[in-house]
Order: structure tokens, then sequence, then C-alpha cells
């Protein structure tokens, strides 16, 4: 190597950075409050928690869906940086395909989750607030379905959100684990998404 030749990696913007972080622990938060409200059925300490854990799931959701689609146009507007050189052909189409498969859940789990609140039958009387504060609107047309539509799409739709957040699981581990082989070979992954100098 020259004196002066930089093997610093190019890092995401600043905007590109904070969205990821901003969505990721959105994400983690989520699936946390999913595995830990049930428990409640079976401990009666956490059982006054279960509305308030489900109510935090829904907005950390809808933001998630905020976030994604402000990432989203980022990203149309502002070419990433480009991979390593060393990354093998396959390594490059794993790592496209995990990425936009990220894009797709991060948006289809909320869209999904608005959908089967939206048809829950006593939608009506139990309105939903923003992290307590205002009224977060469910969808009207879904909300006025026939109650055999409604329970339809309530059951679909939760069955979909349950089945896609599997698929959130797997995309989420080959994630971390792409990026952590990647940093162990000396390519500074992390440091790309901000995570160090």
């Amino acid at each position: 190597m020259t004196k002066g030749t930089s093997v610093e990696p190019q890092r995401y913007t600043k905007i590109a950075i904070w969205l990821h972080w901003l969505v990721a622990l959105g994400v983690i938060a989520n699936i946390a409050l999913a595995w830990v409200w049930p428990l409640g059925d079976s401990h009666d300490a956490l059982a006054p928690y279960v509305r308030p854990m489900i109510d935090t799931h829904k907005s950390i959701g809808i933001t998630i869906l905020a976030l994604a689609l402000l990432r989203l146009l980022w990203r149309i507007g502002h070419t990433p940086p480009a991979y390593p050189l060393s990354y093998k052909p396959w390594e490059r189409t794993a790592s496209h395909i995990v990425h936009w498969g990220l894009y797709l859940v991060i948006f289809a789990m909320p869209v999904t989750g608005w959908v089967m609140d939206s048809a829950y039958k006593d939608a009506a009387i139990h309105p939903n607030h923003y992290f307590g504060t205002f009224e977060w609107p469910r969808l009207s047309f879904i909300m006025n379905l026939p109650p055999g539509s409604k329970l339809w799409v309530h059951d679909t739709f939760g069955a979909a959100h349950g089945l896609i957040a599997w698929l959130v699981y797997a995309l989420v581990l080959l994630h971390i684990a792409g990026a952590l082989k990647h940093q162990v070979e000396g390519n500074r992954e992390l440091q790309r998404m901000g995570l160090g100098r």
C-alpha cells in the first residue's frame, strides 16, 4: 500500500445512519413487546401491563412505517456507498436480497398490523392513541365492513402479520451475520454504518 492510500470504508450518509438505527431499535423493541405481553395470560403481575404494551407496540409500528418511508425516499435520492472490492459476486447478490427483503418487511409488518387492528371487532370503542397523545386513525373502509368480512380481514391479516414476523427474524439474523462476517474479514462494515471511526 502506498503512502496516503486510505483503506477507510465510505460511510453511509448521517441521515441514512440515523434512519437505519432508529428503525433497528423500533424493530427490536416491537419484537420484545410481542414476546413479553402474551406472558400476561399466565403471570398476574404482568396482566395490567398487557394493554399498554400492545398499544405501545402499535405506536412503534406506525413510527417504523413512517421511518421506513423516509428511509426509502432517502435511498432513492442518495446512492449508498459501494461494496468493498473484496466482496464476492454471491455476497453482493445475497446482500441485495437481504436488504430489499428488510425494506419489504418493515413496510409489510406495520401495514398488516394496521389493517388487522382496523378490523378489530371492538375498534370503535377502543381508540388508538399514538404513545398516549393524539388519536391515531384506523382505516375507516375496513372498520365499516360487515361483521363477517371484518372478521375475515382481521384473521387473514393477523395470520400474515405473524408469518411475516418469522421472516423478520430470519432477515435480521442474516443481516447481522453478514455484517459480522465482513467485519471479521476486515471490511469494517460497522464503521460504514456509523459505529466507530
